[in-house]
């Protein structure tokens, strides 16, 4: 291997890609490539952790400040419901973890939402009162 996977991931990235793409598998840093790989399983799970859990909080802070709605808050929403959506079309073995991923989302969002709102965590339900459904068809009207 010309490129070292620890001194440049990026060249040993490009260089894998190369040699896969030549057929020279023999020359494959094969434990490096499957390390590699699951990361970008890790990376895509934890992206759409990370949209559910914004769209959580902003759906906990809609419900728990009404007079504070607004047209940032309902955009937000709306694009953290695109964005959920988009990372599920493009990853849709991870429709089968949704309870789990939404249950870890909660957790996140209802503290942050806690710390948004400057109120007590127990102020937040401690189980999600939105289904997955219900959060990515929410449709947020300001009053």
């Amino acid at each position: 291997m010309a490129v070292h996977y620890e001194h440049d991931a990026y060249a040993w990235a490009l260089e894998q890609a190369g040699l896969l793409r030549a057929g020279k598998l023999e020359q494959l840093d094969l434990e490096h490539l499957a390390e590699e790989i699951e990361s970008m399983g890790k990376s895509e799970r934890r992206a759409l952790v990370s949209q559910l859990a914004r769209l959580l909080m902003h759906l906990l802070k809609w419900d728990h400040q009404p007079e504070r709605r607004s047209r940032s808050w309902r955009l937000t929403i709306i694009d953290a419901q695109a964005k959920t959506n988009r990372l599920l079309n493009d990853n849709p073995s991870l429709k089968a973890s949704l309870p789990e991923l939404m249950s870890e989302a909660y957790e996140d969002a209802r503290r942050a939402a806690a710390i948004e709102t400057d109120s007590e965590l127990h102020a937040f339900p401690e189980k999600c009162m939105y289904s997955f459904d219900e959060a990515v068809t929410f449709q947020p009207v300001e009053h």
